[in-house]
């Protein structure tokens, strides 16, 4: 695997073969050195990498150009940040391939995974896409079991057979225009350990933008959510999706998604009081008959 920037020569060797998946792998990024490396490595069966960076400061581009300079079947894209929807939409619209692969910097393909997409691939036209199940990684505990995993989005989708809807601020999706199955095995491992320092900052981000939506489309403010979401949103994580499994660690990621759902209804009942109660200050007024009833 990749290490600071240096290519193994087991997966140039690997890449190099012939036989690679009719797969057009996409990601957008912007300083995701410390990440992009391994992600690119699990690709390597792919004949098609699409890589649409938004600016990148770092050593992100150098990398990219070294995988390039090794033979690596990637194509890369400069392109001014357009929103998530926006850009992963761009980077959609350059692949070439009979699939398409929707993959973010800081994930990989388990073994699993690679394993299975052949049989994926030779699906009949009735199916157009897979929804993919995600293993993070835990602080203090490492990836999920592979029976211990969020829910499953749809990744990989014919060519022509879905977009992105650009009314979606955060956690946008495609939209496919026919079925889709779901992958019962492997999955895409998710490797960003942020400390909580830096992850309730992640929150924060993502639920402002998911409230602001929410306020975009007109939904009214709803208290009963506002009560019920956040330990839902818990309950999910932790019991149906077997974060309990993974003991403390399952337990914080779990309570770390309530922090968030708790962040985006509490935000949206806010902007729809700040509307209806504008806040004002009326203790110039109180004071005054205050000063009137003393006389």
């Amino acid at each position: 695997m990749l290490c600071s920037g240096r290519i193994s020569g087991l997966a140039i060797e690997e890449s190099a073969s012939a036989g690679r998946l009719p797969v057009s792998a996409f990601i957008i990024c912007q300083n995701e050195e410390a990440y992009l490396g391994n992600c690119i490595e699990s690709l390597r069966e792919f004949k098609d990498i699409v890589i649409v960076d938004s600016g990148s400061t770092d050593g992100t581009l150098d990398l990219v150009r070294s995988y390039m300079a090794h033979g690596w079947p990637i194509r890369l894209f400069s392109e001014k940040w357009r929103g998530y929807a926006g850009q992963k939409q761009f980077a959609l619209d350059q692949c070439r391939e009979q699939w398409c692969f929707n993959v973010d910097s800081d994930e990989r393909l388990d073994e699993a995974l690679r394993a299975a997409l052949p049989e994926l691939l030779a699906t009949g036209d009735s199916i157009v896409g897979w929804r993919i199940a995600r293993r993070p990684y835990l602080i203090g505990y490492g990836y999920t079991p592979a029976n211990v995993h969020e829910r499953r989005n749809l990744r990989l989708i014919r060519r022509g057979r879905g977009r992105y809807d650009l009314d979606q601020k955060v956690h946008e999706g495609i939209v496919p225009d026919g079925p889709v199955g779901k992958a019962v095995k492997g999955s895409l491992l998710h490797f960003r350990p942020l400390v909580m320092d830096e992850q309730i900052l992640k929150e924060n981000k993502y639920s402002t933008l998911k409230a602001d939506q929410k306020m975009t489309e007109g939904g009214p403010a709803r208290r009963l959510k506002l009560v019920l979401n956040p330990p839902v949103y818990f309950l999910r994580l932790y019991l149906r999706n077997g974060l309990w499994r993974c003991g403390l660690p399952g337990f914080i990621e779990a309570m770390t998604g309530a922090v968030y759902s708790f962040l985006t209804e509490a935000k949206i009942y806010q902007r729809h009081a700040l509307r209806t109660m504008p806040p004002t200050d009326d203790m110039g007024v109180r004071a005054e008959a205050h000063r009137n009833e003393s006389r």
